[in-house]
């Protein structure tokens, strides 16, 4: 694996819907702030979820980690950071951290973990040979 870092970054809207009694981001909604990230991510570097079932391919989430350090509230307008970590197994991983872009302070960390499977939802143990090629295209291998 090279040193090359794919990483990009999103604003956040923060909805009436989004808050919870505390007037908070309710917990449950920070995985559709990732699920965003991830697109936007695809869109800048071409690995996109349509890619994946145009190649009989779907990519899961099997694993989904949040570290909640501060509160999100109402009217704030954090951002979202995602950066590909490289791996050689066959599997993407990504980064993330959500942070209010006037203090730098950080709000969240996580992190998830997609696999390769059929149409058939059989496991891939071997990364695909698209996903090969994408990550030569932008120079993780």
């Amino acid at each position: 694996m090279k040193n090359v870092i794919l990483s990009t970054q999103r604003p956040i809207e923060i909805r009436f819907n989004d808050i919870d009694m505390m007037n908070v981001v309710w917990h449950g909604t920070y995985p559709l702030y990732l699920e965003d990230a991830r697109v936007a991510f695809g869109i800048r570097y071409g690995l996109s979820y349509s890619r994946c079932i145009q190649e009989n391919m779907y990519a899961p989430i099997v694993e989904m980690k949040l570290n909640y350090k501060n509160p999100i509230t109402y009217g704030m307008k954090p951002i979202i950071e995602i950066t590909y970590k490289p791996t050689d197994a066959a599997k993407i991983v990504f980064n993330y951290r959500i942070f209010n872009p006037q203090t730098n302070t950080t709000l969240l960390t996580a992190h998830t973990v997609q696999v390769f499977v059929d149409h058939n939802y059989n496991l891939s143990l071997n990364k695909p040979q698209f996903y090969i090629d994408w990550q030569k295209l932008v120079g993780v291998i």
